[in-house]
């Protein structure tokens, strides 16, 4: 019985460490969200959560919170402590000099270089360490960074709204809008929770987007990523109006073109010498400029080149109560597709909630073998 009521206590407090790490969603740009809770005597003592990159992690936000009452308590943090000397000092190693009590994990470095050593240091200095409380809810946190630290490649999360045959415009191209305002509204906070968001220049020509955060609260702006061959991205696009946009592109893009858009202070990275950007080499272009996470909000053409390329690792499908028709109307995905339904890429981890009248269906693809 006693065991069953420590495993409970440690649920509820590694439960409140995640709802700390998942507030700070977004802000740490290719660090992971992590959320730390100290309790002594029954009473939380310290709480902190990693806000940004470079500054100060959970485990010492908590740590001074909690002050002299660290000593003897037990802490509760969402990833492994870690162990090494980056931006900051080793948490591990304050954990130590704390002379806390007890150290409750909920999954280690997914990175297989530093996996397991900051509990090693622990156990080295005599503290207890119990991990895998609440694991898989803290990799879902974190499969961002999970995903990144393993391929330095970012994680694409496809966002897609269409209507019920699959539409994500009329045979005109109107698509404002297929879904509603609290899809819409939703769709902001996974922009904020973005390091970049990705078009295409058909997307661009059409809408002339900001693709920017839009919240009641002020938000932060994802990089725009434009995917364009040619760079026929107009002068007067409003995603130029800002410095930091950043234009795929091949080799044969026009000079002249590159240098006005990188004296307007942007970036433009050439993928290769076909007529269509290389995605694969993009993604790994935009990787090494440490970009973890983009959403990707293209029309069909774009989203199914990157899913045909195994790409994305997220759909977010918004299903609007709603028939359009239309023979030339465009869908969510255009490639040239599979001969058999047994070919199909499927979605796993399925996840179905309800944003106002609209269906969001959120999964994980599964490519070859694994499908």
């Amino acid at each position: 019985m006693g065991d069953d009521r420590t495993k409970l206590n440690d649920e509820t407090y590694m439960r409140l460490a995640l709802e700390l790490a998942a507030g700070a969603l977004g802000q740490t740009g290719i660090n992971p969200a992590v959320g730390c809770v100290i309790v002594k005597d029954g009473r939380i003592v310290g709480m902190g959560a990693h806000l940004k990159r470079g500054e100060a992690h959970a485990e010492i936000h908590a740590l001074r919170m909690a002050g002299p009452e660290a000593e003897g308590a037990t802490v509760y943090v969402t990833l492994e402590p870690c162990s090494h000397h980056g931006r900051t000092p080793p948490c591990a190693d304050r954990l130590v000099q704390e002379r806390v009590g007890r150290v409750v994990v909920a999954c280690t470095d997914p990175n297989p270089q530093v996996a397991g050593r900051g509990i090693l240091r622990l156990k080295e200095a005599g503290i207890p360490v119990d991990t895998g409380c609440l694991e898989q809810e803290s990799r879902d946190l974190n499969e961002v960074f999970n995903h990144y630290i393993l391929t330095r490649t970012p994680f694409v999360t496809v966002k897609t709204a269409s209507t019920l045959d699959g539409k994500i415009a009329s045979r005109t191209g109107d698509s404002k809008w297929i879904s509603g305002e609290a899809s819409r509204a939703y769709v902001h906070t996974l922009r904020h929770r973005s390091q970049a968001i990705m078009v295409g220049v058909e997307t661009v020509l059409a809408d002339d987007p900001s693709l920017t955060t839009r919240l009641t609260v002020p938000g932060l702006n994802p990089i725009p990523v434009i995917a364009d061959s040619s760079l026929r991205i107009p002068d007067t696009a409003q995603v130029l109006s800002r410095p930091g946009a950043i234009l795929l592109t091949t080799y044969d893009a026009p000079k002249e073109k590159i240098r006005r858009l990188e004296e307007q202070g942007h970036t433009v990275l050439l993928t290769g010498f076909g007529p269509r950007v290389d995605l694969r080499e993009a993604m790994r272009l935009l990787g090494e400029r440490e970009i973890s996470s983009i959403l990707l909000e293209g029309g069909g053409r774009l989203n199914g080149a990157m899913l045909a390329e195994g790409l994305i690792q997220k759909v977010i499908l918004f299903l609007a109560p709603k028939i359009i028709g239309g023979m030339g109307a465009p869908g969510s995905f255009t490639f040239d597709g599979f001969d058999r339904m047994q070919e199909a890429i499927r979605l796993g981890r399925l996840r179905t909630e309800s944003f106002g009248d609209d269906i969001c269906i959120t999964g994980y693809p599964l490519y070859g073998e694994e499908g």
